[in-house]
């Protein structure tokens, strides 16, 4: 939360110089307040343990939070009763016609497949260029921001020779930002993908900014100029237990799985997993809701500004 002093405070200056949110006694005087509303796309197959996941990073935070979970309705998740979906979440058909402070769109485990291949690709590229107009400021994980930052952008993705899979040192790339508002220069996050998205195509977009990589992962977060769309490509939500789960299901189906890096005490399966990535995943999401969402998003939704595309690549997939 923001901290409120003196319109004529020394200190102010230098605060917001270093990127620091202070609110004047004027501005807090004339401040609305009503809860978030956030809306997250959850693609992943085990929607209730994603859905804790993701709640229990968006629910430490002061900020009072309305959720609403979304589902396709081209394709239809195997692993949730049609009675789960039916109660618990809405449909694009059921969404769109509200606003959205913030949307989450989750990831998806078809990133071996090409993006215009998968079921759902036209029914999320309706719901990518709705949340242009609908919704205020989007966070896209892992193949949900590949999809997101390919569909926006017209940036591709490619096929590693092996399995991204483990927990990843990343280095800070831009000094003060305020979505990394208190991390260290070297910060811990999981990974788990078979594809990546590489550094020089998004240096290529002007309007993309490059906030945190990995020597041996990669990217991991890229934002727009305006902040308005973060697309983060591991998995900062994920559990202590979520990559051991995803190692030891492989490993008993017979595929060829190595054990993930740096996450096992010496990487011996054997041992219980060490967790090094929670507090700055937390710190990420609750800057992202405070300093990306609330302090930035309009008080009346009725009255959102339209997400700026930036120069877009002639690679861009065009709208259908």
């Amino acid at each position: 939360m923001p901290v409120k002093i003196s319109d004529a405070l020394p200190a102010r200056a230098i605060l917001e110089q270093e990127n620091i949110f202070v609110m004047t006694e004027k501005r807090a005087l004339s401040q609305d307040i009503r809860p978030l509303r956030l809306l997250i796309l959850n693609l992943m197959p085990l929607k209730s343990k994603t859905e804790t996941s993701l709640l229990r990073r968006l629910s430490n935070t002061p900020l009072q939070i309305e959720v609403d979970f979304l589902r396709t309705a081209t394709y239809t998740s195997t692993h949730a009763s049609a009675e789960y979906l039916e109660t618990f979440y809405k449909t694009f058909e059921q969404a769109k016609s509200s606003t959205y402070d913030g949307l989450i769109i989750t990831g998806a485990p078809v990133e071996q497949m090409e993006f215009e291949e998968v079921d759902y690709w036209q029914e999320l590229c309706d719901i990518m260029e709705w949340a242009r107009k609908h919704v205020f400021a989007t966070l896209f994980l892992c193949w949900g921001a590949q999809a997101g930052i390919y569909y926006h952008y017209g940036v591709k993705k490619y096929p590693l020779e092996q399995k991204m899979f483990g927990v990843f040192p990343h280095k800070v790339c831009v000094a003060n930002t305020p979505l990394m508002r208190g991390f260290d220069d070297v910060f811990n996050a999981p990974h788990s993908r078979h594809t990546e998205v590489r550094e020089k195509d998004v240096q290529a977009i002007p309007s993309l900014q490059i906030l945190a990589t990995s020597a041996e992962a990669g990217l991991f977060m890229v934002a727009s100029e305006d902040g308005r769309q973060v697309f983060i490509f591991g998995h900062p939500e994920y559990e202590s237990d979520t990559l051991a789960s995803e190692y030891f299901r492989d490993k008993s189906k017979g595929l060829e799985i190595a054990v993930p890096r740096h996450y096992f005490p010496q990487d011996d399966e054997s041992q219980p997993p060490m967790v090094s990535w929670y507090s700055h995943a937390q710190l990420l999401y609750t800057n992202w809701l405070n300093y990306y969402v609330y302090q930035t998003t309009p008080y009346d939704l009725s009255l959102l500004p339209q997400v700026d595309e930036g120069v877009r690549s002639p690679a861009a997939p065009k709208r259908i």
